[in-house]
């Protein structure tokens, strides 16, 4: 009986669709002002052929961070989800009695997760080599990807900011250092910790501490630095209300190389090592043995941190490695990009007007039709690979990016979703499981005045919560 009662419904919205939208959509439409023509809908059962819901399907909209789907889809599909990134250090000297008579060389391949916790754990094993003193410089090898000469402030006027940095071969921590200020009440001053430390980085606390409540944007921090684009002095000023302790922001600081090499400094000496040249850029010379090599997490286990907690510099870097792929070193965000059309047109999903940009979403440019996401989430879904891909999305109102959305409702944990927002753009992609226990392909993309200040996200929520009580 419900499979009769559901192909009933099916046909009646399909033959509707390009004329009505779910009540509870449209009731938000008219209570917003928001035209019809600036949204895009398209709910489909992952077991059937025909949408139940097919709102302009093919108009390319800014999908803001749900073009994170495709990205992470196809590099899953076509890299393989134990897929690693290896990052090799070799030994350009003698070797011998724990000392390097040479230069120490890193050569990084894109692992988009080699954090601090993970340089430690690789100097870790370096120093069970034997090796205690490096008596050359440290050498930095980035050219398996081709070098981004961007504004990283051109998006939005922030070049320090943790989501604006561009990607590198060899990108250490996010190239991001995590502030922490407290007052030292004995000296009326207030103490600033940074983690990780690099050793070239100076700090220039010109900061107050003042009495009264915790207010004021970044708690009455400014921060700038003082010699960019080579960022080497981080300087903070402006009043710091004690009653807002402890404080932290992360900021983005130094250069690529030298902020590798600054962290490199610093946990090498914890480890009681010795270093005694500086940095230099180079190629490690052809036919050189690594003396070791480290492997990243797996791709299954990547995606994640990309798709729950929607990061734009992972992002890149495996764009950037789709394309190192493809066509070998150097990779390039265009051989990646090429490399996800002709994944698009293999699998006959309509890209009319796709633009990739940077494959992250943080872009004005980006454009995607919802029948081109919704092709990718259905071919993700019907896949071998379906677990791992869904594993990487936000469990809707649990965890990731939307954490604490849904108020409760019954429908939180019953989806498996990716949401976007930029100024005038919302969207959400992604599984809804009904309470029938059909599984329904869901894309939303809102290009309206403000949508993304509640409009956006109250007409996502009415829609899950919809697409949730179908047959």
């Amino acid at each position: 009986m419900r499979v009769a009662i559901f192909v009933v419904i099916a046909s009646s919205w399909a033959g509707a669709a390009a004329a009505q939208l779910p009540p509870p959509v449209q009731r938000i439409l008219d209570g917003h002002s928001i035209s019809p023509q600036d949204i895009s809908v398209l709910v489909q059962p992952v077991s059937g052929d025909e949408p139940i819901v097919s709102h302009l399907p093919a108009v390319p909209r800014n999908p803001a961070s749900t073009i994170k789907t495709v990205t992470t889809w196809v590099a899953l599909d076509t890299l393989g989800p134990t897929y690693y990134w290896p990052t090799e250090v070799y030994f350009l000297g003698e070797f011998a009695d724990g000392a390097l008579d040479g230069d120490l060389a890193l050569k990084g391949f894109g692992d988009p997760y080699l954090v601090t916790e993970e340089i430690w754990k690789l100097l870790r094993a370096l120093r069970r080599t034997g090796l205690e003193d490096v008596r050359g410089d440290l050498l930095i090898d980035d050219t398996y990807f081709e070098r981004v000469d961007e504004d990283p402030g051109a998006f939005d006027g922030q070049p320090f900011r943790t989501y604006n940095v561009l990607p590198s071969a060899l990108l250490i921590n996010f190239k991001a250092v995590r502030f922490q200020f407290l007052p030292d009440h004995a000296n009326a001053a207030v103490r600033i910790s940074a983690d990780p430390a690099p050793t070239n980085l100076d700090i220039d606390n010109r900061l107050r501490l003042v009495d009264g409540p915790c207010r004021g944007y970044q708690a009455g921090i400014a921060f700038d630095l003082a010699d960019f684009p080579t960022g080497r002095r981080a300087v903070f000023s402006g009043n710091f209300p004690a009653a807002c302790a402890p404080y932290s922001l992360s900021r983005t600081v130094l250069e690529h190389d030298s902020f590798a090499y600054g962290v490199y400094r610093t946990l090498w000496a914890e480890l009681g090592g010795r270093h005694r040249g500086g940095l230099r850029r180079g190629v490690v010379p052809q036919d050189t043995e690594p003396a070791l090599t480290w492997r990243s997490r797996p791709l299954a286990e990547i995606i994640r941190s990309v798709n729950k907690f929607s990061n734009n510099v992972m992002t890149r870097q495996l764009l950037h490695t789709l394309g190192a792929e493809r066509d070998g070193p150097p990779g390039t965000a265009a051989a990646g990009i090429a490399v996800i059309h002709e994944y698009l047109e293999a699998h006959g999903i309509e890209s009319g007007g796709l633009v990739i940009d940077n494959g992250a979403g943080l872009s004005r440019a980006t454009r995607i039709s919802a029948e081109a996401l919704t092709g990718v989430l259905l071919t993700a879904a019907r896949s071998p690979l379906a677990p791992e891909f869904l594993a990487s999305l936000s469990l809707g109102g649990l965890d990731g990016t939307t954490r604490g959305r849904f108020n409760g409702h019954e429908v939180s944990g019953r989806m498996h979703v990716k949401t976007g927002r930029l100024d005038h753009v919302s969207a959400l992609v992604g599984l809804v499981h009904a309470r029938s226990g059909v599984d329904y392909a869901t894309v939303v993309m809102v290009n309206s005045p403000d949508a993304h200040r509640g409009p956006g996200t109250e007409l996502q929520e009415a829609l899950v919560r919809w697409v949730y009580e179908l047959p």
